[in-house]
C-alpha cells in the first residue's frame, strides 16, 4: 500500500543516520589503528615489514569495497562456519578498507618530512620510534589533516554500500521509505541533505584546524 511521505519518515531517516555515523566512527577508529601500523611498517628499516605492508595495501586497494563486504558477510560463514551479522561484517570490511587507505595517506605524510629531520634525530642517538614520536609525527600531522578528513568524508558516503548485505543505514532506510511511499525524489532529497549535514561540518572543521596549525608553525 502506497502512503504519503511525512515527517515521520524524515524522523526514521534521521534515526537511520545514527547507524551511518556509528559505522563510520568504529570503522575509522579500527582503520586508524590498522593504518598507523601499516604506515610505520611502510617506512620501517626492515624490508620484510615493508614488503608485508605493501602487499596488504595493494591487495585491499585492488579489491572493491563492495567485494570486501561480500567476503566478510558471505565468505566467512563458508570458510569458518560462523554466521556473521551485517553489523559485524560491515565493521570488519570498512576497518580493513580504511586501514589500507589511511596507511598509505599517512605513509606519504611521514615521507614528506625532509630526510634531514631524520638525520638530525639519528645524530642525537634517537631510536627509530623516538624519531617518529618527537620529530616526524608532530610535523606530519599538519600535512595529514586535509587528506585524512577527505577520506573520512568519503567513508561516510561509502557506508551506503553496506545496504547490500542488509545493514540498515541512511541509504537503506531511504530505499525502504521509497518503496513504501513511491516518492523517490522527495526521499532522496532528504537523504542527500542529511549526508551533506554530516560531511560539510567536517570539511569546515578541517579548514579551521589547518589555519590554526599553520599559525602555530
Amino acid at each position: 500500500m502506497i502512503r504519503e511521505f511525512t515527517l515521520n519518515d524524515v524522523y526514521y531517516l534521521l534515526l537511520a543516520a545514527r547507524w551511518t555515523l556509528a559505522l563510520t566512527s568504529i570503522a575509522f577508529l579500527g582503520g586508524g589503528a590498522v593504518g598507523l601500523i601499516v604506515a610505520v611498517m611502510r617506512i620501517s628499516p626492515f624490508s620484510s615489514l615493508r614488503l608485508a605492508s605493501t602487499l596488504f595495501v595493494n591487495v585491499v586497494q585492488g579489491i572493491p569495497l563492495l567485494a570486501w563486504l561480500f567476503v566478510f558477510f558471505f565468505g566467512l560463514p563458508i570458510l569458518v562456519g560462523v554466521r556473521v551479522s551485517p553489523w559485524a561484517a560491515a565493521v570488519a570490511a570498512y576497518a580493513v578498507y580504511a586501514g589500507a587507505f589511511l596507511g598509505e595517506i599517512w605513509r606519504g605524510c611521514l615521507q614528506a618530512i625532509p630526510r634531514q629531520q631524520w638525520e638530525a634525530g639519528a645524530s642525537l642517538a634517537l631510536s627509530f620510534a623516538s624519531q617518529l614520536r618527537y620529530i616526524i609525527v608532530p610535523q606530519a600531522i599538519r600535512i595529514a589533516i586535509p587528506p585524512t578528513v577527505g577520506f573520512l568524508v568519503q567513508l561516510i558516503k561509502n557506508t551506503s554500500l553496506a545496504a547490500v548485505i542488509g545493514f540498515v543505514e541512511l541509504t537503506r532506510e531511504g530505499q525502504l521509505t521509497t518503496a513504501a511511499t513511491y516518492r523517490p525524489f522527495s526521499v532522496y532529497i532528504v537523504v542527500a541533505a542529511i549526508y551533506f549535514s554530516m560531511c560539510f561540518p567536517l570539511t569546515q572543521w578541517s579548514r579551521r584546524l589547518e589555519r590554526t596549525l599553520r599559525v602555530a608553525r
